[in-house]
């Protein structure tokens, strides 16, 4: 029976519109549709990847090997359960143009192909023609090949002109525009270029020990089990080292980067949801003020404080409901709108469409939100008594609500936090900006108790003497409205997350634009064979320009056993295990080494195989000293004792290697070296002439360009957080805005004192505009404060490079914050300026 007379109250209450609601509903329309739309571009992603699969990958599934082709065995078992295999080599060389002094070189990722690919899409080429004919032999009897535009413009290369991989010619034939599993390929380090396999077998490119992957693409019959397959090829096949995937994950790599990037600004749109939910529980709480006389009417009526609390819960909770909706209804369309243009700059297939999953997780969190910040000042209502209406009271009390109210909101926020954490599956990130976020508003509200304080104080001194504006600004400040802390809270938050994007993104930035190019080397060269380092290190040590070399052996192998288990149920998300990893030997530690635990065997060590491993990388994985690490190399299973733990720096783009083996663990292993060189940048070109003409099948690595390309893909992470960010700011600034339109009242009231006072409206507008730029100012420079901490902290402590502060960032996010207040502030001064104080206080009778 309360209910339903709960109800009908409610909705008689709402007959007369929802102008007070009017905050409640943008925020949390803003705040599900950022969540919602970034769930729905993520989900549409993975539904192209998945939808996509086999054309992203080439085949129903891919086996590839390292460093080898599959042997006759192999290659018998695939074509006898597939009913097509197609087989691809992946490395990268050097494109070279011209010869001698004038020749022209260029990083390219190369992929020799067969006539069986591609298995399923189609190559597009410019001018257009059958693939067999553009890889096949030319007029001149030499082998066809065709580049990407970036680099046959980079080389200077039209179509018809000679270009040389290794010792082999080609002619390009055409330029490259669709390459239809390029998804799978992961990153390159260098445009592409394609050619025939069988045409790379006098390159000098595919020697023993040199870097490249050999991929065989699977054509299934319908009806069979990828999985199945996979288990027994591992059980024919158990020391092979391949790396199985399937169609159903064609291009994992992009899937679980879209994943991870796609959870984090789930979590930003969070962050810009708590802040919306300050705006929700400012508009309740302005609502139940003036609803004050007639809660107080009810209660003399008869009304219980149980019937107050759900009349006002279910005007509340029919508001959310719309706010959420009309939240869902945005961040499903937005992505739909822009859907052609997302598809245009995606570099992967997506399909837009509604999906239910992002939009019901969306809705889950704007209802928790709106549960954790309006129980609160809904359940003061019931502190307000019937005696109220006879006592002029305002307001909906003060105190704190009954502690099953509490147990409520407590559960609320454990819920969302759980949820948050469930989906994204990054359980240390969400609570990590769970707790950020509440650190966060506790130490803005205690920025909003000290401006309060410090403008209370100002505004008494002996120098505002003379400054009536500013004394009347300050006063204002630190009266006992709330002004200060709605400012700082709804700017505060968002501010201190787009100050603390700025100041990492620009130290990022700084160390990897200057600090890492001046330590690291200005080229990486790879396959090196054993018969070439002697002449190769002459080279580079009799020139003067050259100031350090580093050479050492490489292998890759896939780690596939830790602890005498799997290594996959040790660790079974380290990134170390994730693909193959460069491994090397040494007789004696390599100049620099700083061992942590244990010590270096002897440099006439014969005993069973040793191990030295990264000090870091143990702690992740839980491995000491005496552990066991396996290792397949080549199709070969290496067992070997980790003898010591040392530190391994990457920070410098220099030589570095998880795990060393003793040089009798890698006897008659077919490898290769690399070296690293600084060199002055006079001696860059000629370096790269001399050794490419005489060291054709070496590849050089231009580190610069590596670093370029990791700059821009991290330029693109910072600019989708700031975005993010810009969205958290925007419900900011619709808060600040409500919380200035709860305002207006005693602002007519204010300017109406001050007008019988004497004060002209410029001196009231002065004032008006004075106290909305403090507040701004301040709610920047706390921002600034907080923001320059979380930069500092991602910058050392996560991203291990020095930090400095960025003071044009940190001027733009002050002046930001001193804009919105101004926006919002001067936005309802006009109506207090324009009202005639003698109606103002005659209505106060």
């Amino acid at each position: 029976m309360s209910l339903a007379l709960a109800a009908r109250i409610a909705r008689r209450d709402l007959r007369g519109g929802l102008r007070g609601f009017w905050v409640l509903l943008v925020c949390l329309a803003l705040g599900v549709a950022a969540i919602a739309a970034v769930g729905s571009v993520r989900a549409a992603i993975q539904a192209g990847l998945t939808e996509q699969g086999a054309a992203l990958l080439g085949g129903d599934a891919e086996v590839s090997l390292t460093y080898r082709f599959a042997d006759e065995a192999e290659r018998d078992w695939l074509e006898d359960r597939a009913a097509t295999v197609s087989e691809i080599v992946d490395f990268r060389s050097m494109a070279v143009v011209g010869q001698g002094d004038a020749a022209e070189r260029a990083l390219t990722q190369v992929k020799g192909v067969d006539a069986a690919w591609p298995l399923v899409g189609q190559v597009v080429l410019d001018p257009p023609m059958p693939l067999a004919e553009a890889l096949g032999p030319t007029p001149g009897g030499l082998p066809g090949g065709v580049m990407a535009p970036l680099l046959a413009d980079r080389l200077g290369l039209a179509v018809g002109d000679v270009f040389r991989l290794g010792v082999q010619d080609f002619v390009l034939t055409a330029r490259l525009q669709v390459e239809p599993d390029a998804g799978a390929a992961g990153f390159g380090f260098g445009p592409r270029t394609l050619v025939l396999r069988s045409a790379l077998e006098d390159s000098q490119l595919l020697g023993a020990g040199t870097l490249f992957d050999s991929r065989y693409r699977l054509m299934l019959a319908p009806g069979a089990d990828p999985d199945a397959l996979r288990d027994d090829w591992r059980a024919a096949f158990p020391d092979s080292g391949a790396r199985w995937r399937d169609s159903r994950r064609g291009a994992p790599g992009i899937d679980n980067f879209v994943d991870r990037i796609g959870a984090f600004l789930v979590l930003v749109g969070l962050t810009g949801l708590a802040v919306g939910g300050v705006g929700v529980s400012a508009a309740v709480r302005a609502h139940l003020a003036r609803k004050t006389q007639v809660i107080a009417v009810l209660k003399t009526l008869g009304a219980s404080g149980r019937t107050i609390f759900q009349v006002y819960l279910l005007q509340v909770g029919a508001v959310t409901l719309m706010g959420v909706a009309l939240g869902l209804v945005l961040g499903a369309l937005v992505p739909l709108a822009l859907a052609p243009m997302l598809s245009a700059r995606l570099p992967v297939p997506a399909v837009f469409a509604p999906y239910p999953g992002p939009l019901a997780e969306a809705a889950l969190y704007g209802i928790l939100t709106a549960a954790i910040f309006t129980l609160w000042p809904l359940a003061r209502t019931r502190q307000i008594r019937a005696a109220t209406l006879f006592r002029d009271a305002g307001g909906i009390g003060a105190g704190w609500p009954q502690a099953r109210f509490l147990a409520v909101i407590g559960l609320a926020a454990a819920l969302l936090v759980g949820s948050a954490a469930w989906f994204s599956g990054l359980w240390a990130l969400t609570l990590g900006v769970a707790g950020g976020v509440i650190l966060a508003f506790g130490v803005l509200v205690a920025a909003a108790g000290l401006v309060r304080r410090a403008a209370r104080a100002g505004g008494r001194s002996r120098l505002m003497q003379g400054r009536p504006a500013l004394r009347l600004a300050l006063s204002a400040i630190g009266g006992p409205r709330d002004e200060a802390l709605s400012v700082i809270l709804s700017l505060g938050l968002g501010l201190t997350v787009l100050a603390a994007v700025g100041q990492v993104s620009s130290n990022l930035n700084q160390a990897i634009r200057t600090e890492l190019p001046d330590r690291a080397p200005t080229y990486f060269f790879l396959d090196i064979q054993p018969d070439q380092l002697d002449g190769f290190l002459t080279r580079l040590r009799d020139d003067p320009l050259v100031d350090d070399v580093a050479t050492a052996p490489m292998l890759r192998g896939i780690i596939t056993g830790l602890k005498d288990r799997p290594a996959r149920e040790v660790a079974p998300d380290h990134w170390v295990l994730r693909g193959d990893r460069g491994i090397t030997y040494a007789a004696s530690p390599p100049p620099g080494t700083r061992i942590t635990q244990g010590e270096w065997w002897p440099e006439d060590y014969a005993g069973p195989p040793l191990a030295s491993f990264s000090d870091e990388i143990a702690t992740e994985i839980g491995l000491q000293i005496g552990d066991t690490i396996t290792v397949n190399i080549l199709g070969r299973d290496i067992t070997a004792t980790i003898a010591n733990l040392r530190e391994v720096d990457f920070s410098d783009a220099g030589i570095g290697f998880v795990m060393a083996l003793d040089p009798g663990a890698m006897q008659g292993a077919p490898h290769t070296h690399i070296a690293t060189v600084h060199a002055d940048p006079a001696a860059e070109a000629p370096i790269l002439r001399d050794l490419g003409s005489r060291y054709p099948n070496v590849t050089a690595v231009p580190v610069r360009e590596v670093i370029d390309r990791a700059a821009e893909a991290l330029s693109g992470i910072a600019a989708a957080t700031a975005w993010a960010a810009g969205a958290t700011l925007l419900t900011g600034f619709v808060v600040l805005i409500g919380a200035a339109a709860a305002g207006e009242r005693a602002r007519v009231h204010e300017a109406a004192v001050l007008k019988t006072l004497g004060a002209s409206r410029a001196r009231i507008l002065a004032s008006f505009a004075l106290r909305s730029a403090l507040l701004g100012a301040a709610a920047g420079g706390v921002a600034l404060i907080g923001g320059g901490l979380a930069g500092w902290a991602v910058s050392v402590l996560v991203m291990e490079v020095p930090f400095r502060f960025d003071l044009v960032s940190a001027l733009m996010i002050v002046v930001g914050g001193v804009l919105a207040t101004l926006l919002a502030g001067l936005g309802f001064a006009w109506r207090p300026l324009a009202a005639r104080p003698a109606r103002v206080l005659r209505a106060q009778d």
